[in-house]
């Protein structure tokens, strides 16, 4: 049973349910460590992924459909940026309103453009992000296994890397810190508290849409209702099991997409004790329920966090 279910599969799988969750919690810790609660992730992902299936479907191109998808997710976070920093509403509740808008409005959009409320048309393969393999499956079988991805899955490791660079060795990066800790002292240094926490949310904004358009034309070839299935939430969870940092972000989603992975292999596996594939599919949410019970009092997130700025 273990042998057909760990393997060099199990790690191309785990690669691949990753990013979304890499994608989100990167979009997260932009806004958070500027010092605005994004709860929105997972509406987010929600209108990047409506958006890239609709705009690839009209269009015949992932790439057009995945420009759309970021413009969706800036115009989304922009939403939130207003609500939050200018008008200084409750992040969480803000947060909370947008989840909610687009776990309907994709729906009702569906059911105007396709007459169907559940999903979008399948897209063609060729319609969908391709395959960028780096190894020769020829020469190196088990690494072709793993690296044979979609390019979003390259490029979310490398905005890890490009993540963890901007914010501890930019000036960027030191004034979002900076707002995110204490403003007011960001503010007499002449930082503007309010563009910088702008900037935050509107990159998160473009990387969780990121995420949702790589589920419906990456992973999959439509656009399913609620498609993320707490994808969005997860991600937040891991942004605060790995300490607001971009490197531990990426191992804590990592984790949770190894949960799901062996979670979708279980499934069907013959074992000693049967296990209902129901149990199976819950184990990705049990553990984000566990460490967030278990690891949130010991995480310390940036001290303005979910505090609106008033410049006195």
């Amino acid at each position: 049973m273990f042998r057909n279910i760990f393997n060099y599969t199990l790690i191309a799988s785990t690669v691949r349910l990753s990013t979304p969750l890499i994608l989100a919690a990167l979009g997260g810790l932009y806004s958070e460590r500027g010092g605005v609660i994004n709860i929105a992730l997972e509406g987010m992902m929600l209108a990047g992924a409506f958006t890239a299936a609709v705009v690839t479907f009209f269009t015949h191109s992932p790439w057009t459909g995945l420009l759309a998808a970021l413009t969706a997710g800036l115009l989304v976070a922009g939403l939130h940026a207003v609500a939050t920093i200018s008008y200084r509403a409750d992040q969480v509740v803000s947060g909370t309103a947008i989840n909610i808008l687009f776990l309907g409005a994709p729906a009702l959009l569906s059911g105007a453009f396709f007459e169907s409320t559940g999903a979008t048309p399948q897209l063609p393969r060729d319609q969908t992000l391709p395959d960028t393999p780096i190894f020769n499956p020829q020469t190196s079988p088990a690494l072709a296994s793993v690296f044979n991805q979609k390019p979003l899955v390259y490029l979310a490791f490398i905005l890890v890397a490009v993540t963890a660079y901007v914010i501890y060795r930019t000036r960027f990066g030191l004034r979002l810190r900076a707002v995110g800790e204490n403003p007011a002292a960001a503010d007499t240094a002449g930082v503007s508290v309010n563009r910088m926490r702008y900037a935050g949310v509107l990159i998160s904004g473009a990387l969780a849409a990121l995420g949702g358009a790589y589920l419906s034309i990456g992973q999959n070839s439509l656009f399913t209702r609620n498609m993320t299935a707490g994808r969005g939430f997860i991600a937040l969870a891991a942004l605060i099991f790995g300490k607001w940092d971009p490197v531990g972000a990426l191992l804590a989603c990592l984790f949770f997409g190894l949960a799901e992975a062996v979670a979708i292999r279980m499934q069907g596996t013959e074992a000693i004790i049967h296990i209902p594939n129901q149990f199976i599919q819950m184990i990705p949410y049990v553990l984000t329920m566990v460490v967030l019970a278990g690891w949130i009092g010991r995480a310390t997130p940036p001290k303005s966090l979910g505090t609106p700025y008033v410049k006195e």
